[in-house]
């Protein structure tokens, strides 16, 4: 198996280890459905056909919404489901649409502390399959919407100041703020929060001075309990705030994160609490889940490579055919990637080179 593939079946045991069921969908929905719920996409563009019975169709641009659609939705039976789904759209700063593979999961009905914390306990351990070394960045909506609040802008202006607080551009921010005559306790106040960013003991305390208002206040306590659990069940040492994680405040609300590994530079996996989507979709229920994004392991596995084969084997117009291919069999049998080559080539990697002599592979 590759590397996505077994990442993907590891995922798959994981999830249905702790009561996740395979949730599969077609790869087709009508197209008006995504439009109207289009700011909840990450990429604006859809690919869309006419099907046979003139209907607007789209290849689907997103899981979740899928998932959302045709689930229940009930708070006193929550549903457990995950999938590994190709997705179809274009990546920020591609040209072209591009076939996504995603795995992930979702939580859907009562959403508890401890449907939180196993929620990112399961992240936690879908990025370890990657790489031990993972990051897991976890930030709060409530608390950026609570000083939104207090800034008394409508909904177009506070897309602005989101923008600078994602791009942790505390200038940007500033200015926009002061454009719109935001008092300065509240400019310096998120211009603070978005420059938080470091481990759970050192951060939490500089979070807690920030508060004011129910919303905060509320805020704060879910995501300083949710850090205690995290440090009691041991992955706190991966896990880090940072409040530059933002989301279309329209569908999520609580918890957001996301996930990162060594050799790759964007985030591998996203996720968050989304209980606005749910209620605007007709679901009497919340929701939380996470996505995977497995096509950018192709970059990792070449960026971590450092053999393109293990051993090259030099054989030449005298050996056996077939004593060649019982070389290969035996050195592939031993779990080494071989490579049988009649002469030396100039780009080949390799961790060891062996010849043929009188039948036999030697150094």
């Amino acid at each position: 198996m590759n590397r996505e593939e077994q990442v993907l079946f590891g995922m798959r045991e994981l999830f249905e280890r702790h009561g996740y069921r395979r949730f599969e969908m077609s790869k087709f929905e009508e197209y008006d459905f995504y439009a109207e719920n289009r700011s909840f996409l990450s990429s604006e563009n859809i690919l869309t056909y006419t099907g046979l019975d003139g209907k607007l169709l789209a290849l689907k641009p997103d899981v979740t919404l899928s998932i959302v659609k045709n689930t229940k939705g009930c708070y006193g039976s929550p549903e457990r489901v995950y999938y590994n789904e190709n997705v179809y759209r274009a990546r920020k700063g591609d040209k072209e649409y591009r076939e996504i593979m995603q795995a992930g999961l979702e939580y859907i009905g009562d959403i508890d502390t401890y449907a939180t914390l196993e929620v990112l306990l399961l992240a936690g351990r879908s990025l370890e399959l990657i790489d031990s070394g993972y990051i897991l960045d976890i930030s709060h909506m409530g608390l950026l919407a609570g000083l939104l609040e207090e800034t008394g802008l409508g909904p177009a202006k506070q897309k602005e100041i989101l923008t600078a607080v994602r791009e942790k551009n505390v200038h940007e921010l500033r200015a926009a703020c002061a454009e719109q005559d935001v008092a300065p306790e509240t400019a310096e106040s998120l211009a603070f929060l978005a420059g938080i960013y470091g481990g759970l003991k050192e951060t939490l305390p500089a979070v807690r001075k920030l508060c004011r208002g129910g919303r905060m206040e509320k805020a704060y306590e879910e995501l300083s309990e949710l850090c205690r659990c995290l440090e009691e069940c041991g992955v706190s040492g991966h896990v880090n705030l940072d409040f530059s994680i933002v989301n279309d405040m329209d569908y999520y609300n609580g918890i957001i994160f996301q996930g990162f590994i060594n050799g790759i530079p964007s985030g591998i996996l996203s996720g968050g609490r989304y209980d606005n989507l749910v209620h605007k979709l007709g679901k009497q229920a919340d929701a939380i889940g996470f996505a995977v994004y497995l096509d950018l392991l192709e970059r990792f596995a070449t960026e971590k490579k450092e053999f393109d084969t293990d051993v090259l084997l030099i054989y030449g117009d005298g050996d056996s055919p077939a004593a060649v291919a019982a070389e290969v069999r035996r050195l592939t049998d031993g779990g080494e990637r071989v490579m049988a080559v009649r002469t030396e080539p100039r780009d080949v990697r390799f961790r060891r080179r062996l010849t043929m002599k009188d039948g036999e592979a030697r150094k």
